[in-house]
């Protein structure tokens, strides 16, 4: 299959999973209008991402990377692009998930964003980069700033959640161990793909990266908005919902 292939099937499964999470959402309340939101614009972004891609607006020719054998490599930048605003969107809508009751350290969800931003930021000069060691050095930066992130969803925001009631519990951990699962294997791609290594053909590596991304955006939104669903629920069976809701769309 060729990199178009990969690169529509993008395209049209973001904009396909963005219309199922704005359709299965619910806005019974502010809270839960914000969610569907959140996780409905991810793909959304992404969709767009992959459009620019497709039709050659979203990508420019490169000299290959110091250790690989080919001559140039196609670098899709607009992939950045998305990640700077798709992640902290994913982010945020974890935080959301993690302190239900009230989002108690903004400060918190702050430095998640911003350790975020840097690891996207610097994986951009990774790939951008021709010298060897300039190339590594950025990628070093933007493993740590990755970890820095981990650091923030496992020991910062898990702490938050410790406060909330035990689905809420229950909840932020699946959420949390699915998108970290799904995350660690974009800097192994990058890493073994064209702005790396060059280890994995050009098609192979946006196939793996078109996967990765429909997982963490669409698959992973339509769990979400699933996990704020049954919240929600619980919520307004126990009289728990103190804000005043938009009601769109009643359950």
């Amino acid at each position: 299959m060729t990199p178009q292939f990969w690169l529509w099937l993008g395209f049209a499964g973001m904009a396909a999973g963005a219309a199922f999470i704005l359709f299965l959402g619910k806005r019974r309340t502010p809270a839960e209008e914000a969610d569907t939101i959140i996780h409905g614009l991810v793909p959304i972004i992404a969709a767009c991402s992959y459009f620019a891609m497709a039709t050659g607006q979203g990508s420019l020719v490169l000299p290959a990377g110091p250790e690989a054998t080919d001559a140039a490599r196609q670098f899709y930048f607009a992939r950045y692009i998305d990640w700077t605003f798709t992640t902290p969107l994913l982010l945020l809508g974890l935080a959301r998930t993690a302190m239900h009751s009230g989002m108690r350290r903004p400060a918190v969800v702050w430095g998640l964003i911003g350790s975020d931003l840097i690891m996207i930021v610097t994986a951009l000069a990774f790939g951008l980069s021709q010298v060897a060691w300039v190339k590594w050095t950025w990628f070093a930066i933007s493993c740590g700033a990755f970890l820095a992130v981990f650091y923030g969803i496992f020991v910062q925001l898990r702490e938050e959640n410790a406060a909330e009631r035990a689905d809420m519990r229950a909840a932020f951990l699946r959420n949390a161990v699915f998108l970290s699962v799904v995350w660690c294997a974009y800097p192994v791609v990058l890493l073994v793909g064209q702005d790396g290594l060059g280890l994995l053909p050009p098609a192979l590596a946006l196939a793996v990266i078109a996967i990765l991304d429909l997982t963490a955006k669409v698959v992973y939104g339509i769990v979400a908005t699933i996990e704020t669903t049954r919240a929600v629920d619980r919520d307004l069976a126990e009289g728990r919902s103190t804000t005043t809701p938009p009601l769109r769309r009643a359950a």
